[in-house]
């Protein structure tokens, strides 16, 4: 494993980390199942884990307490999302930050986050919608600046909608937040155009997330593909999306060089790019964390190889479906 330095945080954190939403929120989660899986990450050399109180309203966040206090020698770094107070995903513009992130609301699941968990503080707390305009009330920036000051967290985050990287350019531009998570991966590239640039120039950590693009780019989707009812994808895979992600992943298979998997050329484009900390797929069996972990240790795609996935872009609205 390689480890970035994590924005002014200055944590040294590993290329791959952990997204821990899978262990709560989507079906088939096994409890005993994903605590090996999160060990074997440790033990070859994971150190950031990211989670949130919605995912399982705190469950996940408890399996992140069991491992923290299971390897008391290591520093795993913790990050949590506070829910928003409204429990709408993703934010809209007409959202006010009183009807998200209310100074008390803040302060209530930052300290009920910490009860889930049992630990002592958090490494990162995010603020898990985000609206650029919510700079012009700033009662939350400093309702958080405060619990900070009081130790229960170390550094502020935010976590951006998908397919709105620019919703989150004044955030990273005021000074008032260490790191950003945003959907960076070989379709989502418009990170790149401004948000990514704003990081370096202000030294904001960036986390990617949906490495995968939820599935489409580890290329076993198919036309035929149907997950358990309650299974949130049913409702972001509607027909148009799971035609148009599978044409778009069978596009990249001729691309994938011999000896190298889907998911470990997504990944590997991902760190190409210097100003991402770290990437947190979710992996919920262990070989999924052995393989992703691998893709660390591999080092560079070839240049060529880059600037073909660069021309396979793919820039989306947001719309009623993409949650």
């Amino acid at each position: 494993m390689k480890y970035r330095k994590l924005g002014r945080t200055g944590w040294e954190v590993s290329e791959i980390g952990y997204g821990m939403w899978g262990m709560a929120g989507w079906t088939g989660s096994d409890d005993r199942q994903s605590m090996q899986s999160l060990q074997r990450a440790v033990d070859l050399g994971c150190n950031f884990f990211d989670t949130a109180w919605g995912y399982g309203a705190g469950k996940s966040e408890g399996l992140l307490g069991e491992l923290v206090k299971s390897n008391p020698g290591k520093k795993l770094y913790t990050g949590t999302k506070i829910p928003p107070k409204n429990m709408m995903w993703p934010s809209a513009r007409e959202y006010s930050l009183e009807d998200c992130f209310p100074p008390d609301h803040i302060e209530q699941y930052v300290r009920r986050s910490l009860e889930n968990t049992g630990l002592e503080s958090f490494d990162l707390m995010y603020f898990h919608t985000w609206e650029d305009s919510w700079l012009e009330d700033d009662r939350g920036i400093k309702k958080m600046e405060e619990l900070k000051a009081q130790g229960l967290f170390h550094a502020i985050g935010i976590s951006l909608n998908r397919w709105e990287p620019w919703n989150g350019l004044k955030a990273v531009r005021s000074g008032l937040i260490d790191c950003v998570q945003v959907i960076y991966n070989i379709f989502d590239q418009n990170p790149k155009d401004e948000l990514l640039p704003a990081c370096r120039e202000h030294n904001v950590g960036v986390i990617a997330r949906v490495p995968f693009d939820e599935g489409t780019l580890t290329g076993t989707l198919t036309l035929e593909s149907r997950w358990p009812q309650d299974d949130w994808r049913n409702t972001y895979f509607v027909p148009e999306n799971l035609k148009a992600s599978v044409e778009r992943a069978d596009a990249l298979k001729p691309l994938v060089p011999g000896g190298m998997t889907m998911p470990e050329m997504a990944l590997r484009f991902i760190l190409a790019e210097p100003t991402v900390g770290t990437i947190i797929p979710g992996m919920r069996k262990m070989k999924h964390v052995e393989s992703n972990i691998a893709a660390s240790d591999a080092g560079p795609l070839d240049v060529d190889l880059l600037n073909e996935l660069e021309k396979h872009r793919w820039d989306r609205r947001p719309t009623e479906w993409s949650q």
